[in-house]
């Protein structure tokens, strides 16, 4: 080090400084994005004392960035009897995979892998409120039609409850004379109708590439949800804990997205 010229040491001062910057974790300033180096599950942020100073991290980076996976356990879906499917003369072929057993003729679903796609449900609809998406709730049950209603309302988001009328995504700008925005992703508490169909929903989100949330039961097919939970889709404690859940998740979302906007306002 001594043999060396003063020029050769400043660039090996000035390397060492920039190493040091690249392996440190750091926070992007910008509104919504950036990346963040960290192990942590929801990492804390560090406001720098130059209020004009924006920052905030990017939630996406993170796998349980809301902590949804807090939110739920395999005993409160044993308590809402998510667990009890329908006869097994009615089974739908595609969801075998979910399925752990029968008792007295009845098909029982495996509340660990419940478990699993309902944390990964509740993770994405969590982002999407964080990003000021639409959601749209949508169920044909008469019985959990005021329950998703009021839902849908403490979130301050959208519901349908009626009969769909074909070509509400497929053909919206027809039927409302207007281009209008779809939503950015439906949650169905129920994927046939009241005549055992396939809810028309389903079909036009697919074409429309819009994501989709669903509660499937022993006799649906899931193969057209983005994100399927395979749980019981009458019982009304069951839908209950599903509202509870998903109104918890948006609200999560939101929060969070009101609070880095104060930062930025900051």
């Amino acid at each position: 080090m001594r043999n060396l010229s003063l020029k050769s040491r400043s660039i090996i001062a000035c390397s060492k400084n920039i190493f040091n910057k690249m392996t440190q974790p750091s926070l992007v300033s910008r509104r919504f994005g950036g990346t963040a180096m960290s192990t942590q599950t929801q990492p804390q942020i560090d406001i720098s004392e130059n209020k004009t100073e924006k920052v905030s991290v990017n939630p996406i980076h993170y796998e349980d960035y809301f902590q949804v996976k807090k939110m739920v356990t395999v005993k409160d879906l044993f308590n809402a009897r998510v667990h009890y499917g329908h006869k097994e003369g009615s089974l739908n072929n595609h969801m075998l995979p979910y399925i752990f057993g029968s008792r007295m003729g009845h098909l029982i679903f495996d509340l660990d892998k419940t478990l699993q796609l309902l944390h990964q449900a509740l993770n994405f609809i969590a982002h999407i409120a964080y990003r000021d998406g639409i959601i749209l709730f949508v169920t044909q049950s008469p019985q959990n039609g005021y329950l998703v209603e009021q839902t849908a309302q403490e979130c301050k988001e959208f519901v349908h409850t009626r009969h769909w009328r074909l070509g509400m995504f497929t053909n919206s700008t027809m039927l409302y004379g207007a281009v209008t925005r779809l939503p950015d992703a439906v949650i169905l508490f129920n994927t046939l109708t009241n005549v055992m169909e396939e809810h028309q929903a389903i079909k036009e989100a697919a074409k429309m590439a819009i994501p989709t949330i669903a509660v499937v039961d022993t006799n649906c097919n899931p193969n057209l949800i983005t994100y399927p939970i395979p749980g019981n889709d009458d019982t009304p404690i069951a839908i209950q804990l599903y509202c509870r859940l998903f109104k918890e998740a948006i609200l999560k979302g939101k929060a969070e997205r009101r609070r880095v906007l104060e930062i930025c306002k900051s």
